[in-house]
């Protein structure tokens, strides 16, 4: 069974629901009944900075906390959803840091984090003003995929801007009803 992580990259005030989220939703709408679904907004949890000890302690301990709590989702998922707002141009800060600390995972004795990834299916579901200043932050995603071994699956784009801008973009609601048609 489809076990789905969604993770909302979005940094909007809380109670408040973006362009990605809402496009993220109408295709999650689309998935086949069972498809377990979790929904985290990364920019809620307290995630702490990554500190980079590859090259003086060489490994890392388990995560505790919030960090726990992602890598237990990430590890448990079938598939991973970025739910990723363009800020100037690339990934938001709340989904970089998460990404860091996969370098952190990939050290962690005895998690065998990068094994345990392959062959997940990484989506990415993203509103900006235009697609083509994405694309940089799609290239970025796809190289991380590449990198664990999971199975890269093409971006659903729509257009962003003011709340709700998304839902004006006929093209891109038509293409989330069937996004995840693969899973």
């Amino acid at each position: 069974m489809s076990h789905f992580l969604f993770l909302n990259a979005s940094t909007r005030e809380p109670g408040h629901v973006g362009n990605s989220e809402t496009l993220a939703r109408h295709a999650a709408a689309g998935l086949p009944a069972g498809t377990e679904q979790h929904w985290l907004k990364l920019a809620e949890l307290a995630l702490p900075p990554f500190v980079d000890l590859r090259h003086t302690a060489g490994t890392y301990p388990m995560p505790e906390g919030d960090a726990r709590l992602l890598l237990d989702q990430t590890l448990a998922a079938t598939d991973l959803v970025f739910v990723s707002p363009v800020y100037w141009f690339s990934i938001p800060s709340p989904l970089k840091t998460y990404l860091d600390h996969w370098s952190g995972w990939l050290r962690v004795p005895g998690l065998d984090f990068k094994e345990r990834m392959a062959g997940k299916r990484l989506w990415v579901i993203a509103t900006s003003g235009n697609r083509e200043k994405a694309q940089a932050m799609f290239d970025s995603y796809r190289l991380c995929a590449e990198f664990l071994g999971l199975q890269w699956q093409e971006p659903l784009w729509g257009k962003g801007g003011a709340p709700d801008a998304v839902l004006a973009d006929s093209a891109a609601l038509a293409a989330a009803q069937t996004c995840f048609s693969l899973a």
